[in-house]
């Protein structure tokens, strides 16, 4: 299949690199796995796959800035969540042979380290694609101590990277809030957010406050409750889903710069909003849930405070879709971890690969239950043709088994994707897993359906 002019993953300098790239990424996603002889399908495709991976010419950062332009279009006037998080990839068990590699997490098995964010439509919650990502491995221990190490010298600078680069990639949208767990919390980030961009960061430290004697953590003690809010808490391991009722409460605190971690020219004291999430009476043998979030955005003096509170808590949450995503790069979808690709260089180019793929089977899984958004979105225009000729096939007599959505839209696309992955219409709306095999299935039927155009035109 040529390279689309809408879909390559890269131009890396050479219209063959250009296909091969555009190729493997469809392969990802026909195939759902990173394992280079099945993407390749003999010793030539597989061949040329490692050939690509290897090239100075394919990089990370081409990857990942082709896909990020996509991702602006589709964010121009819309509000948007940015979520960003980290992921460790760790080859315990699996490290024979890893070449250019350092400790991962444990400090002592090879891995390496993958820092995305993606961009979420705040409205309907949907994700619109990927912003940015940095992968990198450890190299050599630091030399001075984490805490005298200037902000810029410290692997945490990768989260006001990613800030940065969300400001300058999406500033046509309407509206933008960068989202971040606890080791989002930063001073230099709070002191330091671009023009045009909001935060929404869940604390991690009980910071000393600039106007009087009290810590962070204490200061809600006195504050008014505005409700309580039932939240679905997700499972965990040993643990089933639950409801959790809370309180919630909001004002206005002034932080003073932290002895150490701040850079001599960030200001003494910085103002945020505080919004307290606090569980009620949580059941035997569960931890209350107490989320605690520092954000620029307003809460006292909005017509209706609470509504603001409780709409920043919702934002806060969409922060789970980038956790979904790592998931679908990893054990619970293309499975990382265990390519047998050996070298740091292949490695990251592969993983670049690897959160985009992961990406779109999010967009296919979102647009199950009804999106506007194009089919092109997410599919080139002759998969599209063999779509709207396999489509009816796949319906059945009942309404349920029909598709209701309009022909074209992504909505519709996915529909007939599920379908073909085994989705009966009836019972759970599919799944990743599904979606995968769903399109693994139309991308083959895709190619049949191109042949035969082909040569009715002989």
């Amino acid at each position: 299949m040529p390279a689309d002019a809408e879909f390559h993953i890269g131009h890396f300098g050479d219209v063959r690199r250009e296909a091969v790239g555009a190729r493997l990424f469809e392969r990802v996603m026909e195939t759902g796995c990173l394992v280079l002889r099945r993407l390749g399908e003999d010793r030539n495709g597989e061949g040329a796959i490692g050939n690509f991976l290897g090239s100075p010419h394919v990089t990370p950062e081409e990857i990942v800035h082709t896909a990020g332009k996509r991702t602006a279009q589709a964010c121009r006037g819309r509000r948007i969540v940015a979520a960003q998080d980290t992921t460790e990839i760790n080859f315990s068990g699996r490290h024979a042979r890893r070449r250019g590699l350092g400790a991962a997490g444990d400090g002592e098995t090879p891995g390496f380290f993958a820092h995305a964010m993606i961009a979420i439509d705040a409205d309907d919650e949907a994700v619109l694609g990927l912003v940015h990502a940095q992968i990198w491995t450890r190299t050599t221990p630091a030399s001075v101590a984490r805490r005298a190490r200037a902000i810029e010298d410290k692997e945490s600078i990768r989260w006001i990277k990613a800030t940065a680069a969300a400001g300058d990639l999406l500033a046509a949208a309407a509206q933008l809030i960068v989202v971040g767990d606890r080791e989002f919390d930063i001073y230099s980030q709070f002191v330091r957010v671009p023009p045009g961009v909001d935060l929404i960061v869940r604390a991690a430290q009980n910071r000393k406050l600039a106007d009087e004697d009290g810590s962070l953590f204490s200061a809600p003690s006195d504050w008014r409750e505005f409700g309580t809010l039932e939240i679905r808490v997700p499972p965990s391991p040993g643990k089933t889903q639950r409801i959790a009722r809370v309180t919630v409460k909001a004002g206005r605190v002034c932080i003073a710069k932290p002895r150490n971690g701040g850079a001599a020219s960030d200001p003494d004291s910085v103002s945020l909003t505080y919004v307290e999430v606090a569980e009620v009476d949580p059941p035997k043998g569960e931890d209350p849930i107490v989320w605690r979030l520092l954000t620029t955005l307003a809460v006292l003096g909005e017509p209706d405070e609470f509504a603001a509170a409780r709409e920043i808590v919702r934002l806060y949450r969409l922060r789970w879709r980038i956790e979904q995503l790592f998931r679908a790069m990893k054990s619970d979808g293309l499975r990382l971890e265990e390519t047998q690709v050996q070298d740091a260089t292949r490695l990251f180019n592969l993983t670049a690969v690897a959160l985009t793929a992961a990406v779109r089977t999010s967009q296919l899984v979102d647009a199950r239950d009804g999106s506007p958004r194009p089919a092109s979105d997410v599919a080139d225009p002759q998969v599209i043709a063999a779509a709207q000729a396999i489509g009816p096939t796949l319906e059945g007599n009942t309404q349920r088994q029909k598709n209701p959505h309009t022909q074209g839209s992504l909505s519709w696309l996915s529909w007939i994707v599920a379908r073909l992955g085994g989705w009966n219409c009836y019972y759970k709306p599919p799944g990743p897993k599904t979606m995968r095999a769903g399109w693994d299935v139309l991308a083959a039927m895709a190619n049949g359906y191109a042949i035969a155009m082909a040569q009715q035109k002989v």
